[in-house]
């Protein structure tokens, strides 16, 4: 069975838990997931989950980034989330990781990175629209012999980089966070700005299958 066959609709989100709009005008970005893992040969699915994450304290620099850019002669950054990473480096227990903090700013141990496949805005009913919302779907897929291993946590990334096999992650501060680091040291090399972080029980991607992530952001 296709992939597309297995994996759920945008009406069929709405079962999850996947929220939309405003409440009594107040705005709040959140964010939920699906990974959809399949076997690449017989499309038979290895494991399936749902679970919301955190947005990060860089999210929120992002965000304020973004708003700036305009006004500015030399923004610091052209756009917004690049590419999903995932990787290994949870800590805790193997079915049960530590809670993800929102002073994280990069993954502990990233296993590998991709550039978004689809980006999706969808209305207050999860039906996918061409004009911008307040909701936007992210989607990702890591072929056969990509991100093999044991993953337990994986982020939303703006890339410093366009080049999924060059990293520039934030100077290793965490637990602590300093605001002070500058995300952008060089036009040439701007750090890379994890905006939403989460992790998971282990998920043991094998060789010859396939990785799907959709991420859903809504504000």
């Amino acid at each position: 069975m296709r992939h597309a066959d297995k994996f759920n609709t945008p009406r069929e989100a709405l079962k999850m838990g996947f929220s939309f709009g405003h409440t009594d005008g107040v705005m709040s970005l959140k964010g939920t997931y699906i990974i959809h893992l399949t076997d690449a040969n017989t499309g038979e699915v290895l494991d399936h989950r749902e679970k919301s994450n955190i947005v990060t304290l860089d999210g929120g620099i992002l965000v304020a980034i973004l708003l700036a850019s305009g006004a500015s002669p030399t923004p610091l950054y052209q756009g917004g989330l690049t590419m999903l990473a995932v990787g290994t480096g949870a800590t805790g227990p193997l079915l049960n990781p530590d809670a993800p903090d929102p002073r994280q700013r990069k993954l502990n141990s990233e296993l590998a990175r991709k550039p978004f496949s689809t980006v999706q805005f969808r209305s207050s009913t999860g039906a996918a629209v061409s004009y911008p919302t307040n909701v936007v779907d992210f989607t990702a897929t890591f072929g056969a012999s990509e991100a093999v291993g044991p993953l337990n946590e994986m982020g939303l990334i703006r890339a410093g980089s366009t080049n999924p096999l060059v990293t520039n992650p934030v100077p290793a501060t965490f637990p602590t966070y300093d605001p002070t680091i500058n995300l952008n040291p060089t036009p040439a090399a701007p750090l890379d700005i994890l905006a939403n972080y989460t992790v998971m029980g282990v998920l043991v991607k094998p060789a010859n299958s396939l990785l799907t992530i959709s991420w859903r952001l809504t504000t």
